[in-house]
């Protein structure tokens, strides 16, 4: 599995998703058209997609969905890159292009830069958005640069136990993921089910979250692995190259996202 959704739907079904009228300030984009365009958009840049997933929530209401791709300068025998989309219709968040890596031994998913189209669905969107996407696909290549630097500082910082969990307290404390996991994560951290992930250093830690990210909500996932990012960084002296990018309509207010806020899934 790609997006390790609960709800995973082929894209028929998505086409079936029925879509809010739109209103003067909100203008909700069809669930398959954003497909659509992201998938003209990796074609356009020379990328091809070797797996493609969909996943729903709150009735439709919200989608998720993942294309596993490759190209010149991205292929790895560890890893892969994935273009994450999500979108949602009840103004939970703004639809946005996800750029991330999926961890082949494992299927753990991360993603490291966020791009997205709007703070809110206003009335302008659908003119910005083949823009924003085509400029999405032309930062791959620099994540996937970004990425490695990443997990060759976290695999070369060498951390204790006591050290992981009260790294892992932080992250809690940030939302990356619930407490009730904590000690769980710790576990993974001391034992890990993969062998490749046994030692005692950031990137080990780093996938021992990943691990019990899987199967919650899809649509917080950036947030959760990007929050994360910002507190390892840091400890691993990386200063990522690759900054979030917001394309914000003139007149739009200013509308926080509930990201990692309800961390009960």
């Amino acid at each position: 599995m790609l997006i390790m959704s609960k709800n995973r739907v082929d894209f028929e079904t998505l086409m079936g998703v029925e879509t809010p009228e739109a209103t003067d300030s909100h203008m909700p984009i069809p669930h398959h058209t954003l497909v659509v365009e992201v998938r003209k958009a990796i074609a356009a840049a020379g990328l091809t997609v070797l797996e493609e997933e969909h996943g729903l929530s709150r009735g439709g209401l919200r989608y998720f969905g993942g294309f596993a791709v490759t190209g010149k300068g991205i292929d790895g025998e560890d890893r892969q890159v994935v273009i994450g989309v999500r979108n949602s219709h009840d103004k939970a968040f703004a639809a946005a292009i996800c750029i991330g890596n999926r961890m082949l031994v494992c299927d753990n998913l991360c993603f490291s830069s966020d791009v997205k189209l709007a703070r809110r669905h206003t009335l302008n969107i659908m003119a910005d958005l083949p823009r924003v996407i085509a400029d999405a696909m032309g930062r791959v290549l620099s994540h996937w640069n970004d990425m490695t630097l990443r997990i060759e500082r976290y695999k070369a910082t060498a951390i204790t136990e006591s050290q992981a969990a009260d790294l892992l307290v932080r992250l809690v404390d940030t939302k990356v993921f619930p407490k009730s996991k904590l000690y769980d994560i710790l576990v993974e951290f001391r034992k890990p089910r993969h062998d490749e992930f046994a030692g005692e250093n950031l990137w080990n830690l780093y996938n021992a979250v990943t691990e019990f990210l899987k199967g919650s909500d899809q649509s917080k996932l950036p947030f959760r692995t990007m929050t994360m990012q910002s507190n390892l960084d840091p400890i691993a002296h990386h200063v990522p190259e690759i900054e979030v990018q917001e394309i914000v309509t003139k007149g739009c207010e200013d509308n926080p996202e509930p990201d990692g806020t309800d961390l009960r899934d």
